[in-house]
C-alpha cells in the first residue's frame, strides 16, 4: 500500500503553491543548520587566514577585519530571517563575500599552492550550497559566483595546454556535474517526501467525501482549545434528519451528495470555528468567544441555510447545542451536545435545542 502511494506521488508534477510551501517548509526547519553552515565557515576561513597572516608573514590587516565582520554581520541577519526567499539572496551575499575574502587570503600564499587550495575552496562551498535549502536559481547563481571568484586559473601561471590545466578542467567539470546532480536528486526527494507526508496527514485528518475536517482532527484540535479555556465555549452536534430515508430511496450517491452539500454550508458559515464530519450524517461545530446568544444565532442561522438550500433532494437539519463549563471534559461536552440533540430529533426536528441539566435527568 505505502509502495503505491510513493509511487502516485512521485508521478505527480506538484503545484507552483506547493513548492512555495516546501520552500518555506524546509527552511523553517533548516533555519539553525544554515546558521550552523555559516559560522562554521566563518571558523575555518578565520583559522586559514590567521594561518597564511602569521606563518606567512603577511600580518592580520584591516582587511581581513572587514571581511570577518561582514560575514559575522550576515549571519546575524540569518538569525532574523523569516521568509525563504530572503535566505536565497542572504545566501547569495555570503557566498560573494566568503569566496572574495578566501582569493585574497589565497593571493597571499606561494603561487604554485594557489590551484590546490583555490580548488579545495570551491569544493567546500559547492558543497555546503548543495545542501542548503535555496531555490535553484540561487544554487546556480552561488555555482557561477564560487568558479568566478575562485577560478583556480586566474593569477596561478597555468597555461591551459599543461597537463595540469587539463586535469583542474577535468576535476572542476567532474566536481559540478556531481554537485548539480546531488543537489537536484535531494531536492526531489525532499519534495517528494513533503508531499506525500503532506497527503498522508491530510488523510489521515480530512473526510475523504466532504473534504472538511474529520473526527481525528476535531478532537485534536477542539480538545487543546478546551485546555486553553477561553471564555465563550460552546458546542454543537448536527445530525441530518431523515438520512436514512434518503439514501434508501435515492440509494448511496445521492446520499453522498447531501452529505457533500451540508458539509459546504457548515464550511461557508462556521470558518471562524472548528467544525468536522464525526462520521455518518452527524457533524460537530466547537465556538469560542461567544455568548449564548451569538451561539444561538448561529445554529439558527445554519438550520435555516440548509432548510432553504432548494437543490436536488433538500433535507434540513437538527442541532444540539452545549454551553462548555470550565470542568467540563470535551467527552462530557460531546455528551450535553447529544442529549440536546436527541431532544432536537424528537421534538420536531429542523431546529435546535439548548442543552439544559433538564435534559441530562431524562436520559
Amino acid at each position: 500500500m505505502f509502495k503505491t502511494i510513493e509511487d502516485h506521488v512521485r508521478q505527480q508534477v506538484a503545484p507552483a503553491a506547493l513548492r512555495a510551501e516546501f520552500r518555506q517548509h524546509e527552511f523553517d526547519n533548516s533555519r539553525r543548520f544554515c546558521q550552523l553552515i555559516f559560522c562554521v565557515s566563518i571558523a575555518v576561513w578565520l583559522v586559514f587566514d590567521l594561518i597564511v597572516s602569521y606563518l606567512g608573514n603577511q600580518g592580520f590587516t584591516w582587511l581581513s577585519g572587514l571581511f570577518l565582520a561582514l560575514m559575522c554581520s550576515l549571519t546575524v541577519v540569518l538569525g532574523f530571517t523569516r521568509k525563504s526567499h530572503h535566505f536565497d539572496v542572504l545566501n547569495l551575499l555570503f557566498i560573494s563575500v566568503i569566496t572574495l575574502g578566501m582569493r585574497l587570503v589565497i593571493e597571499g600564499i606561494p603561487t604554485p599552492l594557489r590551484p590546490v587550495w583555490l580548488v579545495l575552496g570551491t569544493s567546500t562551498v559547492l558543497y555546503s550550497v548543495s545542501v542548503l535549502p535555496v531555490r535553484r536559481w540561487s544554487f546556480f547563481c552561488a555555482m557561477a559566483i564560487t568558479w568566478a571568484m575562485l577560478n583556480p586559473f586566474y593569477g596561478t601561471n597555468i597555461d591551459l595546454d599543461d597537463l595540469e590545466a587539463a586535469m583542474l578542467l577535468s576535476y572542476a567539470v567532474f566536481l559540478s556535474g556531481l554537485v548539480i546532480y546531488s543537489y537536484l536528486r535531494i531536492r526531489q526527494a525532499k519534495l517528494h517526501n513533503f508531499y506525500m507526508s503532506k497527503l498522508l496527514l491530510e488523510q489521515a485528518y480530512v473526510d475523504v467525501l466532504t473534504e472538511i475536517p474529520n473526527r481525528r482532527s476535531f478532537m485534536a484540535k477542539a480538545e487543546r482549545q478546551l485546555h486553553q479555556a477561553p471564555p465563550g465555549q460552546y458546542l454543537a452536534m448536527v445530525d441530518i434528519d431523515n438520512f436514512k430515508k434518503v439514501n434508501d430511496r435515492f440509494g448511496h450517491d445521492i446520499g453522498d451528495e447531501v452529505l457533500k452539500r451540508v458539509a459546504v454550508h457548515i464550511k461557508a458559515s462556521m470558518a471562524a470555528f472548528e467544525f468536522a464530519r464525526l462520521g455518518g450524517e452527524e457533524f460537530a461545530i466547537f465556538f469560542q468567544g461567544l455568548d449564548q446568544t451569538e451561539a444561538e444565532y448561529l445554529v439558527e442561522t445554519l438550520c435555516k441555510r440548509v432548510r432553504e438550500d432548494l437543490g436536488a433532494h433538500p433535507v434540513t437539519i437538527s442541532i444540539g447545542l452545549a454551553r462548555v463549563d470550565r470542568a467540563d471534559t470535551l467527552t462530557m461536552a460531546l455528551v450535553k451536545a447529544d442529549q440536546a440533540l436527541y431532544e432536537a430529533k424528537h421534538t420536531g426536528k429542523d431546529r435546535f435545542v439548548m442543552w439544559t441539566s433538564r435534559l441530562a435527568a431524562e436520559s
